[in-house]
Formats: structure tokens, C-alpha cells, sequence
């Protein structure tokens, strides 16, 4: 089995931004991994744990992102692959770009932030669905592997409902989903020395 979680890098939330010629600056910002993507991170490791097999990061974006990439892999993920791209995308643009690297990879299934920190958008997860031409179960609360399917518990306007959906299939990933760990000094030394593939967009 294979779980990916594709994360972005941020800016962080307490980060003093400045705006230049009508766009944000981030050359003093704090950029972190996104917080939202951090519960797939968990998950991938968790599901990975129960079930075997192997847990990658596929992140997006300029050269600056292997850091969050690297986060990822000192909390355990296996291995990285980074698309890189330098400038703005869209959620459409983004998946469009990841599309071709995670049909490669052939996951069981994939794992998103449910909200990305600095667009403000929900579309990635729908998008990448909408890409691969598979399942997407939004705002995931809950998820089991059960052989070819899967059982996902997700958040309505009001309540929640359980839902099953054939594997391969996206879920986007929220806040309750799980606790995210925080890597360790052994994690982070190892990290340095795990594989991360560079693919250009």
C-alpha cells in the first residue's frame, strides 16, 4: 500500500507580510508547512503503521518548499517528491501539475489539506480528484481502510455523515482527523538524509 500526502509551504499565520508593487513580499516571512496539510502528514504515517507499505510527501512550489517537504519526512514519511514551480497557481493549475507525478506513484489513496492557509480555497482536494479521476470525500474526520474501499466520516453544514468509496480516492484532511506528531531530533537528522525527487513543472 501506498499513502501520499501532498502538502504546500505557508506563510505562518503570525508572520508580518509586506506588500510590494501590489503583491505580498514573503522575503522576511516565517513559511512553514501548512497546518491544514499536517493532519494528511498524520494520517499517511498512521495508515502506514496499521496497514504497511510506504507513506510519501509530494509537495508543490519554488525551491523554498523542500523545507516543508523535509518537516514532512523528519515526522516519518518515507521519501519526497517535489514539484517545482516558481510564481502563483491556482488549485486547478496545481493539481494539473501533480496529476502526471501521482499517477506515477500509483498511491492507494491521497491526502490534502482540507483548506490551504493562504489561498483560503477548499478546490485542491476536488481538483486533484477531478485530475486523477477518482473518488474525493471532503473535510475527513474519520478514515478506515476496509480492502479495495474505504469508510470516511466527514462534516456536513450540519452534522456528519459516514460514506464508503472505492480505493484509489482523495480525502481532505481537517483538524480532528487526528493529532499531528511533531518530529523528533532523531527524525530530523534523518530526514536530512532521505531521498527527495525534484520534478519540474
Amino acid at each position: 500500500m501506498k499513502f501520499v500526502a501532498v502538502i504546500r509551504q505557508v506563510p505562518d499565520g503570525e508572520s508580518r507580510l509586506k506588500i510590494q508593487g501590489g503583491r505580498v513580499d514573503l522575503s522576511g516571512a516565517t513559511l512553514i508547512l501548512d497546518q491544514m496539510d499536517e493532519y494528511g502528514v498524520e494520517e499517511a504515517l498512521r495508515l502506514k503503521e496499521k496497514h504497511g507499505g510506504e507513506a510519501v510527501v509530494v509537495g508543490f512550489g519554488p525551491e523554498r518548499t523542500e523545507e516543508a517537504i523535509r518537516t514532512a519526512l523528519a515526522m516519518g514519511m518515507d521519501r519526497g517528491v517535489h514539484v517545482v514551480f516558481e510564481g502563483y497557481a491556482d488549485p486547478v493549475t496545481v493539481a494539473e501539475a501533480l496529476a502526471p507525478v501521482l499517477k506515477e506513484e500509483a498511491p492507494t489513496l491521497v491526502l490534502t489539506g482540507g483548506q490551504q492557509a493562504d489561498w483560503d480555497s477548499q478546490a485542491l482536494g476536488a481538483a486533484l480528484a477531478e485530475a486523477l479521476g477518482v473518488p474525493v470525500v471532503a473535510w475527513t474526520t474519520a478514515l478506515e481502510l476496509e480492502g479495495e474501499t474505504a469508510r470516511a466520516k466527514h462534516d456536513l453544514d450540519e452534522g456528519a455523515e459516514w460514506v464508503r468509496v472505492r480505493l484509489p480516492a482523495v480525502f481532505t484532511t481537517q483538524q480532528g482527523l487526528n493529532e499531528p506528531r511533531y518530529p523528533t531530533l532523531p527524525g530530523i537528522m534523518k530526514a536530512k538524509k532521505k531521498e527527495i525527487r525534484k520534478v519540474a513543472f
